[in-house]
């Protein structure tokens, strides 16, 4: 039985390229200040289509964290420091508008009460998590919220699920971690939970099924499976 969930959250409580798509294309030509070349080194170097606005499936920026993102931009940046270039996506990232893969607050709020725990675990900045959570009206629905800067480490390490499992009193094996990258299942394999995949992220159903115990379109199938005694 599934007694906790653990969500990650960009490609799985929020739809990813329809969120970080635009924000990164805005990043990146700011940072580039009009130099067309310098855009195209840049959105290259994070694996990102700047005339789509999307990341490629294997864009390290998929799963990874921010201080990944800085470093790879920051061999075309002179004069720029690793610190200062996080620091300022932290900030940026803060502002980027969410959009949630599904009705998120229903949902949830069906999970919870069917006596579940429900964490966030992410390779984002956990002030940042929580102003995204907040705004679209979900963070109190959440017992547990972690980001890369958290002092648990990042996916897919396990110590961020591993925290949430010691926090509410919960074995690993009765929790499901759901995310939407392989960062995500394998972290879900290193800490000895269910590893539930959802596809509202870039990776396709062939690249996270063999990752996964389980694939769903999105988390609106959650309760449905748990209903049904996680299978």
């Amino acid at each position: 039985m599934i007694d906790g969930i653990l969500f990650d959250k960009d490609g799985t409580l929020f739809g990813f390229d329809a969120t970080w798509g635009p924000w990164a294309r805005g990043q990146v030509l700011s940072l580039a200040a009009g130099d067309a070349g310098l855009a195209a080194q840049l959105a290259d170097a994070i694996g990102y289509d700047l005339a789509a606005a999307r990341f490629a499936r294997d864009s390290a920026v998929i799963g990874g964290t921010v201080a990944e993102v800085a470093g790879l931009m920051l061999p075309f940046l002179p004069g720029r420091d690793l610190a200062g270039l996080i620091a300022d996506f932290d900030s940026a990232a803060q502002e980027a508008p969410q959009v949630p893969a599904v009705p998120l607050r229903p949902v949830l709020e069906a999970l919870r009460d069917h006596g579940l725990a429900l964490g966030v675990a992410t390779n984002d900045a956990e002030a940042s998590a929580r102003v995204h959570l907040r705004k679209a009206g979900v963070e109190d629905l959440f017992e547990f919220i972690a980001g890369y800067d958290s002092g648990h480490g990042e996916k897919p390490g396990p110590g961020q699920l591993l925290a949430f499992a010691a926090a509410r009193g919960l074995a690993p094996a009765a929790v499901a971690m759901v995310g939407d990258s392989l960062h995500d299942m394998g972290a879900a394999r290193a800490a000895g939970m269910r590893a539930v995949a959802v596809l509202t992220g870039p990776a396709p159903r062939e690249v996270l099924a063999p990752a996964s115990d389980l694939v769903l379109p999105d988390i609106s199938g959650l309760a449905d499976w748990i209903a049904a005694g996680a299978p």
